[in-house]
């Protein structure tokens, strides 16, 4: 059965007091609440991972990165390795997220060298994949989400693809207040997994987590969360609100 996941995408959001605060009280609620096949992450800034590793109840809540260097160590100043991510006390990193596409111009070679770096630390790759709005317009959305996957994930072997999570994120979703219908949604979310079957087999396809963001609040969440093939949510705006958030765990 495959895991259900609501994650917080805290982005550049929250001082270190703030944050804290946050986590405190998401961990508050998770304490009498059960998570039986559901997992809660919170993906905050770098400044508050080790910090709030050391202050949340780590068997109900994990925590992710928003992003790791391309280089294992070196000479970078300023770049964080997926080593030092780990060392903090987290399990996952966001990889390929739009924003990181758009603003600072990633590409397909540079995430697939993130992820590998992710899994060779023992950390799991949230990877973020999704078409901007002319793209959809077009009619390319399928294709886009393909060379995506095509050329920075598959190349893994099995294993190391049991331990990602894909996250679909339609660009033109993202922080707009739009966001697909939950069966535009859901139709996607079965083309990857269709496309994960053709290369990895139907076991592999049926128990990987396919996440949907893009503008999920508590208002959608329970409709997107039904499909078939949507398995939580990578929350941006929303997993800032710690109610709005807790509804978007209720929905899992």
């Amino acid at each position: 059965m495959r895991t259900r996941i609501a994650a917080g995408n805290w982005k550049m959001n929250t001082t270190l007091n703030e944050g804290m605060s946050l986590a405190h009280r998401i961990n508050e609620f998770v304490k009498n609440y059960s998570l039986e096949n559901k997992r809660i992450i919170l993906g905050t800034p770098f400044t508050h991972l080790a910090t709030i590793a050391s202050s949340v109840d780590y068997k109900k809540i994990s925590l992710a990165a928003q992003n790791c260097a391309r280089w294992e160590k070196g000479a970078y100043t300023g770049e964080i390795s997926a080593e030092m991510v780990r060392s903090t006390g987290a399990h996952y990193i966001i990889i390929g997220h739009s924003e990181r596409r758009q603003f600072f111009k990633e590409t397909h070679e540079e995430l697939k060298q993130k992820v590998d770096l992710c899994l060779k630390s023992n950390l799991r790759p949230i990877f973020c994949i999704g078409e901007k709005l002319e793209e959809r317009e077009a009619n390319l959305h399928f294709d886009v989400v393909k060379k995506q996957l095509t050329e920075s994930l598959f190349h893994l072997d099995h294993e190391n693809m049991m331990h990602t999570v894909i996250a679909y994120e339609p660009v033109w979703a993202i922080g707009t207040g739009k966001n697909a219908t939950p069966e535009q949604a859901q139709e996607m979310h079965a083309y990857i997994r269709t496309l994960i079957k053709e290369i990895y087999g139907i076991s592999t396809a049926i128990e990987i987590s396919i996440l949907y963001g893009g503008s999920c609040n508590a208002a959608n969440a329970s409709s997107l969360f039904i499909q078939p093939d949507i398995d939580g949510g990578l929350i941006g705006g929303a997993s800032l609100k710690v109610d709005d958030f807790i509804e978007i765990i209720k929905a899992l």
